[in-house]
């Protein structure tokens, strides 16, 4: 008892120290992700409702994902130059608006332009709230912040879909859209109403930094976005390719390939934030925790290989979100100290391009990799990306080390 006691004072122990503004940042962050239900079933409403080929749907993706490309970049753009506030208060009434008036768009090409402007609008939101973190979370509890606005993101994904096929049986795709948009538009009501303005300005201000480097001529950073990408790629396995290997080589059906996934979500929600603290708070070397999770998530893949019984499918999923889990908030820390060297929302807007373009290869290249090489030998190639990554992150940290070693000779 006295353990259970312990343990939950330190899970809840871990939230401490935490803004306000970080708080309503998050509750923006979950409704905004809880209504995006279009996009789960969007496949699923262009065949059916549309009656377009599968191979116009690809097109239209791709579309999806060059709008993501472009929304990143302008927002950031943005950012810096009329501040995150009126870029992310712009980027949900615009977004809003144009969701509930896809609904109305048919055709192949005039969908592909509607979704590449929704993408367009509605992801100009996500590097000008990195740039909103980085001005109320200060240095000590910036990680924890970005793993509270991901543990957010992950509740309002896991309640998305689920709450999208209620309203489908209900109302029909054109629910959706509704929801979809108006969701957009409450989180924008609540930005105005928990956000002030005026002192979002001031915060935003008071977080600019004085440095000018452009982050295209960071060699460290951008170094860093390429082994982003080759993380992400095979990460972003488990949402495509992964399922059909747990269906087509284990016989699972949807509800147990739901328990899998599943089990992700809950060990983010209930493990996530304790073990970032618990990292912070031992001193943990960053470049090594990130080594680490790639290992993780690499370790994930070669049982995958070795899956003689379901039982190994939970083992490499335990494996892949632990792996997750020690990553990507030390990730977006990089990013935000990498910031600090020129405008943060032109840093954060490339950081938010490489799992843009993550998005737009993975997916793809994994399909066709099971396709012509079989599932096992996609494993493996995946796992040698990721051990190529691990390779590039100890080189990143000399990189690194050898600028401060640079610049404090200079000095």
């Amino acid at each position: 008892m006295r353990s259970l006691k312990r343990g939950y004072r330190f899970y809840i122990g871990s939230f401490d120290g935490l803004s306000r503004e970080v708080w309503v940042l998050a509750f923006i962050t979950f409704v905004n992700r809880a209504g995006t239900m279009v996009v789960p079933f969007l496949s699923l409403y262009l065949t059916k409702d549309m009656h377009l080929t599968l191979e116009e749907v690809g097109w239209i993706m791709s579309s999806f994902g060059a709008g993501s490309v472009v929304g990143s970049w302008l927002g950031g753009k943005l950012a810096d130059k009329f501040g995150f506030y009126d870029v992310m208060v712009g980027a949900l009434l615009t977004s809003g608006v144009a969701f509930i008036f896809l609904q109305y768009v048919n055709g192949f090409w005039p969908f592909c332009i509607g979704i590449f402007v929704l993408l367009l609008l509605s992801d100009a939101f996500r590097p000008a709230m990195f740039v909103a973190i980085r001005a109320y979370a200060g240095p000590q509890s910036r990680t924890r912040a970005v793993t509270l606005i991901r543990l957010a993101i992950n509740l309002g994904f896991s309640m998305g879909p689920a709450v999208g096929g209620l309203i489908i049986a209900g109302l029909g795709y054109a629910g959706l859209f509704w929801v979809d948009g108006l969701t957009c538009l409450i989180a924008m009501g609540m930005m105005l109403y928990g956000l002030p303005r005026a002192q979002a300005q001031k915060d935003n201000d008071a977080a600019r930094s004085g440095a000018l480097r452009s982050p295209y001529r960071d060699g460290p950073f951008l170094f860093f976005l390429l082994t982003t990408v080759l993380i992400c790629v095979p990460f972003l396995q488990y949402f495509s390719t992964v399922p059909l290997f747990y269906s087509d080589v284990f016989g699972l059906d949807e509800f147990n390939i739901g328990l899998l996934l599943g089990m992700n979500g809950a060990l983010i929600f209930l493990v996530e934030m304790p073990l970032i603290k618990y990292s912070e708070d031992r001193g943990s070397d960053r470049s090594r925790v990130l080594v680490v999770s790639v290992a993780f998530i690499a370790l994930s893949f070669v049982m995958l290989n070795l899956a003689p019984h379901i039982a190994f499918l939970w083992i490499g999923m335990l494996f892949m979100t632990v792996g997750e889990m020690l990553n990507f908030p030390f990730m977006n820390r990089f990013a935000y100290d990498r910031a600090e060297q020129g405008k943060p929302g032109a840093y954060m807007a490339l950081f938010t391009i490489s799992w843009s373009v993550a998005h737009i290869i993975g997916h793809t290249l994994g399909l066709n990799l099971v396709d012509r090489f079989g599932y096992a030998l996609t494993w493996y190639i995946f796992t040698g990306m990721l051990v190529l990554a691990m390779g590039m992150l100890l080189v990143l940290k000399r990189m690194v080390e050898g600028e401060k070693a640079t610049t404090s000779a200079s000095a």
